[in-house]
């Protein structure tokens, strides 16, 4: 059996949905959703999964400097602030898959010569951080109003020592894995859009990991509809 071992791999996929396996149970913590929380930025959220919470907001169209000016579309920046202390490696690669995913959502060619800058404050962490700032950060460029071609969510998936997938672990249930998979799965199609894995695992545990991942990921986009519908019946 073929395996991989990997840390903090990123890469692409552009496979569609696959079949779950039927052994295979998807259940993910309870989670929560509250937006327009700042003023200061033009759209901010919250988002909980579980104990784990974080706090995002986003700032633009606005001018951007000289040096980072792109002539056909927005510059856009994600700084990802940890709960305590400075931002560590860990934040920058974390960085890199929001900056990775919100660009290939965003219509960043309706903005040229401009910036957006994505902020995400890490309230507390108990495990499944990364999809935790990706629902945050879906949530919060919803709140801004800006142009997307799809929605994105984010999901984790940990593989125990004998083999179990665990869907949005604890920290204490990735700290006992032997792999740890988060995915970006859109809203369209239910792609793949980017994945962050760490560990040794199986081809096989790899597309049973996407698999369980989209089933979940229909929980999470239900959510967002619910949520963006009952803030809007509010407001008519």
């Amino acid at each position: 059996m073929t395996s991989f071992a990997c840390d903090k791999h990123r890469f692409h996929l552009e496979s569609g949905v696959m079949e779950v396996s039927p052994s295979t149970v998807s259940l993910i913590r309870e989670f929560g959703c509250e937006q327009t929380l700042l003023s200061r930025p033009d759209g901010s959220a919250s988002f909980v999964q579980g104990d784990t919470s974080v706090m995002a907001g986003v700032y633009g169209p606005a001018e951007v400097k000289v040096s980072k000016e792109i002539y056909d579309r927005a510059t856009l920046e994600v700084l990802v602030h940890p709960k305590v202390g400075l931002p560590g490696v860990r934040e920058r690669s974390q960085e890199q898959c929001l900056r990775e995913t919100c660009e290939a959502s965003l219509l960043l060619s309706l903005h040229p010569r401009s910036s957006l800058t994505l902020i995400l404050q890490v309230l507390h962490d108990d495990g499944s951080l990364l999809s935790c700032c990706l629902n945050a950060a879906c949530m919060a460029l919803m709140d801004a109003g800006l142009s997307m071609g799809r929605l994105f969510c984010g999901v984790t998936c940990a593989i125990s020592t004998d083999g179990e997938i665990i869907t949005d672990p604890t920290a204490a249930q990735e700290k006992e894995s032997r792999a740890l998979m988060t995915f970006a799965i859109d809203s369209k199609e239910r792609r793949v859009m980017m994945s962050s894995t760490k560990g040794s695992f199986s081809v096989h545990e790899l597309q049973q990991c996407i698999a369980v991942s989209q089933k979940a990921s229909e929980k999470i986009f239900q959510f967002y509809r619910d949520s963006v519908r009952r803030r809007y019946s509010k407001n008519l």
